[in-house]
């Protein structure tokens, strides 16, 4: 059985937009922060070898960067890694290896998260990552937290899922004050 982890870099606000996104006046807020300890925290959340679920949009930013990124340890592995993408439009998916959710993403991510097989990350893809915590298949969720409130973006979580709960595992700080938390998905949250 694989693991589902969901890497997001985050404000202290909840805030995940960022620079790949069209039209959001903070674009380069992760920019300052960036170290060679958090590159190392990144590949090691990720892992050598794993898979990739994404949304369409977060596919398509990417598309368009990685390919091109030459030759890094990170570019290397997001590369290499299979893509599975929830898309209506599978026809279009040219960086791969790559592969279509289908018409129930859900049932489909069931099914793959019951292979054998390398871990999937999640990246960016608000949209999925609020119905993966929402079905329970998430395993571990990795915040990148850094030390700016932006009051406005795109946010973490969707409003319109249940709440839920986690456990905390660890936590590390990078010299540029960001903080990389790792927790555990326990369930619906107990009122």
């Amino acid at each position: 059985m694989r693991t589902i982890r969901i890497i997001e870099h985050i404000s202290l606000d909840g805030v995940i937009q960022h620079e790949n996104d069209e039209n959001f006046a903070y674009g380069d807020w992760t920019t300052p922060y960036r170290s060679p300890a958090g590159l190392e925290a990144v590949m090691e959340a990720q892992g050598s070898v794993f898979d990739l679920l994404l949304g369409r949009h977060t596919y398509d930013l990417w598309a368009a960067y990685w390919p091109k990124a030459g030759n890094s340890p990170i570019a290397n592995r997001l590369n290499a890694a299979t893509k599975y993408v929830a898309t209506h439009r599978p026809d279009s998916l040219e960086w791969g290896p790559v592969g279509n959710l289908g018409a129930d993403n859900i049932e489909s991510i069931r099914g793959l998260k019951s292979t054998d097989g390398p871990d999937l990350i999640v990246w960016g893809s608000s949209t999925l990552t609020s119905v993966l915590l929402d079905q329970g298949l998430a395993d571990e969720v990795v915040l990148l937290v850094y030390p700016v409130l932006l009051g406005r973006g795109k946010r973490f979580f969707s409003d319109s899922v249940d709440p839920c709960e986690l456990a905390f595992v660890s936590t590390k700080v990078t010299s540029t004050g960001v903080l990389i938390n790792t927790f555990r998905y326990v369930g619906p949250l107990r009122a």
